[in-house]
């Protein structure tokens, strides 16, 4: 059962997808809208977001157009911010859109998607969203007992188009760029993630770094935004000289050089779901988030958490215990199989 109505299936239909968010937030909803474009080949396709990951996009062919809608600036009536916002949402009710998804579950997703002015909009089911009020501005809402967003994000697209997924996600990602000077051969990791509780401790890249530098001449390469190195160089100052190479780096930079390394490092942060959607093969350390819900997609990464590890969100500002509990040995007895297996 399709969601669009049929007058729409007799002419290209129009469908709004609204998912604003972080880097990973926008790369795990990429197999959904492929399967939106799968189903319904002729659509016209729009995406509504904030407007940071435009790059992250560019050349999407499941894609016809973006919006952006700055909601973080919508100031007060009257300020150039605020105008901004309100002409974004007018352009989406210009487009008489007869389907509005709302991929993420937030009041404010929920709400653009409403404000499309939409003939349907249609979401998860309250029990499954962080903020479950934001089901009451859907027309309709599915139940599923899939548990990784992912998959469920996938389901609310079949549910929409009436047509069941690919068979396996996919990703479509711009080829990005290589930064001068980067080695041969290297192992990748982003350090930071949104909140300090994600984050492994940083003295832990630096003795990873040191055996894989003693044991196999690999360097492991921390990726940074620029003008943030510092947390990069203190991990580099901590390791033996030729350990570890900063790499400030752009979106562009940040996603050619995942396409190259050797194998991935990560935490539950953009940059380690960009590498699984990338199928580069690595090790994912998680802690407070539960990878069940919002793991590395695919076979390609190993996944580490301890058992005993409870399920937080809370934005505490060091890393978790359950983050502690790996130890660098611990990591690199895991990422060795991986790094074998692409020699």
């Amino acid at each position: 059962m399709s969601l669009l109505p049929n007058a729409a299936r007799r002419s290209p239909p129009r469908i709004l997808v609204v998912r604003f968010g972080a880097m990973g937030d926008i790369i795990q909803t990429l197999p959904a809208v492929a399967d939106l474009r799968r189903a319904v080949p002729d659509a016209k396709i729009v995406w509504a977001f904030d407007g940071r990951w435009r790059e992250l996009l560019a050349g999407n062919p499941d894609i016809d157009d973006f919006v952006s809608v700055p909601l973080r600036q919508w100031l007060p009536s009257g300020s150039r911010s605020g105008e901004s916002a309100t002409e974004a949402l007018r352009a989406l009710r210009r487009d008489n859109f007869d389907l509005a998804l709302d991929m993420q579950g937030l009041i404010k997703s929920a709400a653009v998607a409403a404000a499309s002015n939409a003939r349907t909009v249609a979401g998860l089911d309250h029990r499954l969203l962080r903020e479950p009020h934001a089901a009451l501005l859907y027309d309709r809402r599915l139940e599923t007992a899939r548990t990784h967003v992912v998959d469920r994000y996938r389901e609310l697209a079949a549910m929409a188009t009436g047509c069941p997924p690919l068979q396996e996600p996919r990703f479509p990602l711009p080829p990005g760029e290589l930064r001068a000077g980067l080695p041969e051969s290297y192992v990748l990791t982003s350090a930071l993630a949104g909140w300090g509780a994600k984050q492994w401790p940083q003295e832990r890249y630096s003795e990873l770094a040191a055996r894989l530098w003693i044991e196999r001449q690999i360097p492991l390469v921390v990726d940074c935004v620029p003008g943030q190195e510092a947390h990069a160089n203190a991990i580099r100052d901590a390791a033996p000289e030729g350990a570890v190479q900063a790499h400030p780096s752009t979106l562009s930079q940040l996603i050619g050089a995942t396409r190259r390394a050797s194998a991935v490092v990560g935490v539950d942060s953009g940059p380690l779901h960009l590498a699984a959607a990338l199928g580069r093969p690595g090790v994912a350390i998680f802690g407070p988030t539960d990878p069940a819900r919002n793991g590395p997609c695919g076979s390609s990464m190993t996944v580490l958490r301890v058992a005993d590890a409870a399920i937080t969100y809370k934005r505490a500002a060091e890393p978790s215990t359950s983050m502690q509990a790996w130890s660098a040995d611990a990591v690199y007895r895991e990422l060795v199989p991986r790094l074998n297996s692409v020699d």
